[in-house]
């Protein structure tokens, strides 16, 4: 039987590794690395940097082309089952053709695995397929959430208050969720946050590259640096051809 280790790496810092991605990245024969193509080739180089720091060079790379997703689609959650589809077959194919029965083979993912990445949908979908046999386990990693709050040396949570996770698409669609403070937003490359006035009494904590040697931090009443964030988001994705910023959003006055 084939075994699947899913690794979470944390936000961008190789220093983040937990004792326990370290020891499982050491027993790994064969990483997949999904290949994004050269504008993301510094993710590529932090990944071979954790292996060069972690590992003793014993094993072999195996890059898997990422396949083309429309990102403009109307039917947004059907063109990403498409995309997954498209990627889970080429999963497939490595893994049969790269990893021989016995072996341990493993993806490197970036923050926690659990958390708005494809990697263990892709997996659950080979095995209700029979594509390939396979066990599969789970090492968490820190999000780029937890990365974020600690840059900006913040808590989460407010007391006896919840949290909510959603994407800059749905806060487009639905606004602030009621009955909800604290919203983390992610994957938001509308700059949800534009919409938020004086009158809202929001705050924001932003982070772009966070982990990484590119880091960019910036926080305040949302009206006030909404268009500083703005403008660093897209200074920074013209200079280096790729993006990864999320936030946090906080009502500034708790009702009742």
């Amino acid at each position: 039987m084939r075994e699947i280790l899913v690794i979470g790496i944390g936000a961008g810092d190789p220093d983040q590794l937990t004792a326990e991605a370290v020891a499982a990245i050491r027993r790994v024969d064969v990483f997949f690395l999904v290949d994004k193509g050269p504008v993301k080739q510094d993710l590529t180089a932090l990944r071979q940097e954790i292996l060069r720091r972690h590992t003793d060079g014993a094993y072999r790379l195996v890059e898997i082309p990422d396949p083309e997703r429309d990102r403009t689609a109307a039917a947004y959650p059907a063109a990403v089952e498409d995309w997954r589809r498209r990627r889970a077959d080429r999963f497939a194919r490595h893994l049969v053709e790269d990893l021989p029965d016995g072996g341990c083979g493993a993806f490197l993912v970036w923050g926690d695995p659990a958390l708005y990445d494809s990697t263990l949908a892709i997996l659950d979908d080979l095995r209700e397929r029979g594509v390939v046999e396979f066990d599969h386990q789970v090492i968490p990693g820190i999000s780029s959430i937890a990365t974020l709050t600690a840059r900006h040396r913040i808590a989460l949570n407010r007391i006896g208050r919840p949290v909510q996770i959603t994407t800059g698409r749905r806060l487009v669609d639905d606004g602030f969720p009621a009955g909800v403070d604290d919203l983390v937003v992610m994957l938001d490359a509308q700059c949800a946050f534009t919409r938020f006035t004086a009158d809202d009494r929001v705050d924001i904590y932003w982070g772009a590259y966070l982990g990484t040697p590119d880091e960019i931090l910036v926080a305040g009443p949302v009206h006030e640096v909404a268009e500083q964030i703005v403008t660093a988001r897209a200074e920074a994705r013209r200079r280096k051809g790729w993006i990864m910023d999320t936030y946090l959003l906080r009502r500034c006055a708790l009702p009742g």
